[in-house]
Parts: structure tokens; C-alpha cells; sequence
């Protein structure tokens, strides 16, 4: 189960820095070739978000069939277990929330400077024109 959550861990850094790369002013030589790549890449990490579900139903199912350790029914060690079980869901549940976080930004980011560039397009057409 590992694999599936540095595949997410990846995605959503990837994310991250497209988001990054789009949002930092002074790379507008570069933003064209971002913009192609970043539009490019937004169906394909669409499947992040069927993904994040798949993972959160398998927290979920994790959280509603592990044993209780309530009280003195548990040994040291299987209270440490129980306690690292629900820290790494915490974590995986913020890495879920951030993956999904970085896909919407990243696709909200695209369309405005898509429609940033279109409007720049119009107002150079509209100069020329006059």
C-alpha cells in the first residue's frame, strides 16, 4: 500500500510546482511552453481525484475495522500500534486533502492565465487595429 501513496505524494508535488511555476512573475517567456504542458497535463491528473476517493474509502474502512484499544485491554505495544495507525491516516488523509487542493488550484490557475493570454491577445489586436 505504500506504492500508492508516494504515486499521490509525487502527483501532488508535481502540482505543486506547475502551480508555482505559473504563479511566479517574470517567466513570461516560459509561461507559453507551461501553459501548453500544464494544459496538456490537467485530463491526465483528473485521475488523482477518482484516486484520492479510492484512498479515503480505504482510510475509512481502515478507521471502522481496526480493534478499539480503549482502557487496559491493550499492551504498551499494541496501544504504540494503535497510535502510529491513526497518525498515518491523519497524514494520508492531509496528503489526500492537499493532492486534490493542488489539482483545483492548478486547474483554476490554467484557465485564468489562459484567459489572461487571450485578453493580452485582444488588446495587442485592438492597438494594432487603431
Amino acid at each position: 500500500m505504500a506504492l500508492e501513496w508516494v504515486v499521490l505524494g509525487y502527483a501532488a508535488a508535481a502540482e505543486a510546482i506547475m502551480v508555482l511555476l505559473l504563479t511566479i512573475p517574470g517567466l513570461d517567456g516560459l509561461r507559453r511552453g507551461l501553459i501548453a504542458v500544464t494544459r496538456n497535463l490537467l485530463k491526465p491528473f483528473l485521475s488523482v481525484v477518482p484516486f484520492c476517493l479510492f484512498l479515503l474509502m480505504d482510510i475509512y474502512w481502515k478507521y471502522e475495522t481496526r480493534p478499539s484499544c480503549e482502557g487496559d485491554s491493550c499492551t504498551p505495544t499494541e496501544h504504540l500500534r494503535h497510535q502510529k495507525s491513526i497518525m498515518k491516516s491523519q497524514r494520508n488523509a492531509l496528503l489526500i486533502a492537499s493532492a486534490l487542493l493542488f489539482y483545483w488550484l492548478l486547474y483554476s490557475v490554467t484557465n485564468l492565465v489562459v484567459k489572461i493570454e487571450q485578453l493580452n491577445q485582444r488588446v495587442e489586436r485592438l492597438k494594432n487595429r487603431d
